[in-house]
């Protein structure tokens, strides 16, 4: 963690797993099977158990391939959310939540690159995992939190389908076979 992230962390203290879960009940409340909604909220307890494999591997190879499906994943999702989710929660009038979303999980991106240079057994590279999974920890808080339940009671039926359709193909496209499941 740089010092930057350090004082970030320091001043702006992340939210409490339970304030998490309780965002996530409400949002598995707000969900229908199968809609998009409850894809993404199982797509964010896929990515949790990915980076729990990935810190619970024991061996240089093992660690490297469940950070390989950490990134299909990260990626997969990332993709589905930023060319269908956050195009209709600009078009809700909720551009900076769609702005910050897109940033946060480009950032992501970024980190990911850098992990995967590090010697998947150091400390620095479980490090760096942390820092990246508590950005995605608070990235699915915001979303569970609010971002999306404002666009599930804003969003018109017919627009709700078309998210549901979209984001299960852009998902699918890019993750295909390597889906959890």
């Amino acid at each position: 963690m740089s010092i930057v992230d350090k004082v970030i962390a320091a001043v702006t203290p992340p939210e409490s797993e339970e304030q998490r879960l309780a965002a996530r009940r409400t949002a598995q409340a707000a969900a229908t099977p199968g809609d998009w909604l409850s894809q993404i909220l199982d797509h964010h307890l896929d990515l949790e158990e990915a980076f729990e494999n990935v810190r619970n591997t024991n061996s240089a190879s093992t660690r490297a391939d469940a950070l390989k499906q950490l990134g299909v994943l990260l990626t997969g999702h990332a993709i589905a959310e930023e060319s269908v989710i956050y195009p209709a929660l600009a078009e809700g009038g909720k551009k900076a939540h769609a702005g910050m979303g897109y940033d946060e999980q480009a950032m992501v991106k970024i980190q990911m690159a850098l992990l995967e240079k590090l010697d998947p057994m150091s400390e620095e590279f479980l490090d760096k995992l942390e820092h990246i999974e508590g950005a995605v920890a608070h990235h699915m808080y915001a979303e569970e939190g609010n971002w999306f339940l404002d666009l599930k009671e804003t969003a018109p039926a017919a627009d709700q389908s078309l998210l549901t359709q979209r984001y299960a193909r852009e998902y699918q496209r890019y993750v295909g076979s390597d889906a959890p499941g």
